[in-house]
């Protein structure tokens, strides 16, 4: 952004401005904190956070925000629910066996309880513009964890690009396996760019509905699931729970009580890719809502107990409706060519519906790729607007896209193209793994990040003005830190038993880069910025920039009243 002008903070007025658009229904606008010069009107943006000169505002280097409010609860839910669930299951399941695979899932969902909570009650606090996971930690931490934790969600969400890619690919296998998978990656990857070089508007209603046909399909699962248990099939089979009967928790790496501890303990570990920045991705499109001291407690507490919800039930089916010997199964030793729901259907003897799935799942890994090529854009173009990446990431075009950040993260999931040297179930297995640990290591650091918050508010004297408390706090942060940080370092813990390069570097390689990521920035600050405490000192912690703004905001914006019983309906849904 040019210095066009430079002027001082006693000479202009503070004001939240929302972004002027041709789109009169959007729910998520287009805004972020200004200021204007009381002489001359102009509109002014501060240099940094703790700035007292200012910069015009430059609203061609803007974001465009088209997204609806039912688009961006779908977007946060569809990102969550993708192939970790409908294809990745089935190498928990395959490795540790149905009940390991149904309770680590269940462990995991009040680990995302948790998390959901402490990022739903800082961005219903501070909804800024722009507020979301990376920010908290970079203003209630150190601006070297924010550093270090920014680009590990951008190198975390253009990882899952190539995840969703590779899964994409192992969906197809299951009806042709004559074409080269180069080809279905290439494919893949010209449709995610496509999508997202085009206007947030139409992305959002793209994600909508693919969204709405993941959850569609998984309700339908569901509904299936119960139906096989009570022998509702064609062969009219009452399958109850025959496959948890035999070894319901597998003895892995070692026998007895042992094994089937460690089964546990890894499935644990695997189920952690479902879930990883789902939290993320509601506080990102939250803390830019209409109403959002509302809205934000809202689509957090739905968001979570439909997560759940999903999750559970669709393992519980998972486990009923396949045995975890069937050699179909994701387990690097099987074919990879199909989810475990579509090999339950086949077993089942349903005709057709088998590939009505499997073209939803396939529509899933799209949906979830774009989503994260979305994440992972807008997470690059978030970094450099702070000056932690080269400014050519601040770059928009007309339809206000971050093109450069959109090309970079999907030069990261071209990484999917190591299909062609290795087996689909490898390298899903190996992307699954990174994506999993940066995503751990990003939680523990929000959880020190809300400790810290929590501790600023009571410095500052601001509880009476926290609108959104929930249960269980700090354990929870608590909870978060020591068992997410155990998973952490244990999570690569079965290559020690039969040791593999690819699979250590795999599990391990995230601690180093967030570590290398630090420590540079941290050297970088302390010899250049003169920064030399380690985390921010509470008298440095800014809770109170903007408060008085979105108080303000909250109180003078009504809650929309319903005419008739369909509306009321659908604002209690979305």
């Amino acid at each position: 952004m040019k210095d066009l002008t430079t002027v001082k903070s006693a000479g202009s007025r503070p004001s939240i401005y929302r972004s002027g658009s041709g789109y009169p229904d959007l729910s998520i606008s287009h805004s972020k904190i200004i200021n204007v010069d009381e002489k001359t009107g102009k509109l002014l943006s501060p240099k940094n956070s703790n700035s007292d000169s200012f910069d015009t505002f430059d609203e061609t280097h803007e974001l465009e925000r088209g997204l609806k409010s039912r688009q961006a609860q779908l977007l946060a839910l569809g990102g969550a629910i993708g192939t970790g669930l409908f294809v990745g299951s089935g190498s928990a399941l395959s490795t540790c066996g149905p009940a390991s695979l149904v309770l680590s899932y269940t462990i995991m969902s009040s680990v995302v309880y948790f998390v959901m909570n402490m990022l739903g009650e800082m961005t219903a606090f501070l909804p800024l513009p722009g507020n979301g996971a990376q920010s908290f930690v970079n203003d209630y931490l150190s601006s070297s964890f924010g550093f270090a934790v920014g680009y590990n969600y951008w190198y975390a969400f253009s990882i899952l690009i190539a995840a969703e890619v590779t899964a994409a690919a192992i969906v197809i296998e299951y009806w042709i396996t004559s074409v080269n998978i180069a080809v279905w990656i290439t494919i893949f990857l010209v449709i995610l760019t496509v999508l997202n070089m085009s206007s947030v508007k139409y992305f959002g209603e793209a994600e909508f509905w693919f969204a709405s046909i993941k959850l569609v399909t998984l309700t339908g699962l569901i509904i299936l699931g119960i139906v096989l248990f009570f022998g509702g099939g064609p062969h009219h089979d009452r399958l109850g729970f025959r496959y948890w009967k035999h070894s319901p928790f597998s003895e892995h790496l070692v026998g007895g009580s042992t094994g089937r501890f460690l089964a546990v303990w890894t499935a644990i570990v695997k189920s952690g890719f479902a879930f990883i920045c789902s939290p993320e991705l509601i506080a990102t499109t939250g803390g830019e809502c209409k109403k959002p001291r509302r809205n934000i407690p809202k689509a957090a507490n739905r968001f979570i107990y439909r997560l759940a919800f999903f999750y559970i039930l669709g393992t519980l089916v998972i486990s009923v409706i396949v045995d975890k010997n069937n050699p179909d199964l994701l387990s690097g030793s099987g074919n990879a060519a199909a989810s475990p729901f579509v090999i339950g259907i086949q077993n089942a003897g349903i005709p057709v519906l088998n590939h009505i799935i499997n073209a939803a799942i396939l529509t899933s890994a799209a949906s979830a790729g774009n989503s994260f090529t979305y994440s992972a854009s807008r997470a690059l173009y978030s970094m450099a607007r702070r000056g932690l990446a080269p400014k050519i990431f601040t770059k928009v075009n007309r339809l206000g896209v971050p093109y450069y950040c959109v090309m970079a993260s999907i030069a990261v999931g071209c990484l999917a193209y190591l299909n062609v040297s290795s087996t689909s179930a490898n390298v899903f297995n190996w992307f699954a793994n990174i994506t999993t640990i940066s995503g751990f290591i990003s939680w523990v650091l929000v959880a020190f990040a809300y400790l810290r918050w929590r501790k600023a508010i009571k410095y500052y004297e601001l509880e009476d003005r926290v609108t959104y408390k929930t249960i269980l706090q700090p354990y929870g942060a608590y909870y978060v830190i020591g068992f997410i940080g155990l998973v952490s370092i244990t999570n690569g813990y079965g290559v020690f038993f039969d040791f593999n390069v690819a699979d250590f570097l795999a599990a391990y390689i995230t601690l180093p880069i967030i570590v290398v990521l630090y420590v540079g920035h941290r050297i970088y600050d302390y010899y250049v910025n003169g920064v030399k405490y380690w985390v921010n000192p509470m008298e440095k912690v800014d809770v109170l920039t903007g408060l008085d703004l979105i108080e303000e905001e909250d109180a003078n914006e009504p809650d929309p009243i319903p005419k008739n019983t369909l509306e009321r309906i659908w604002f209690w849904i979305a």
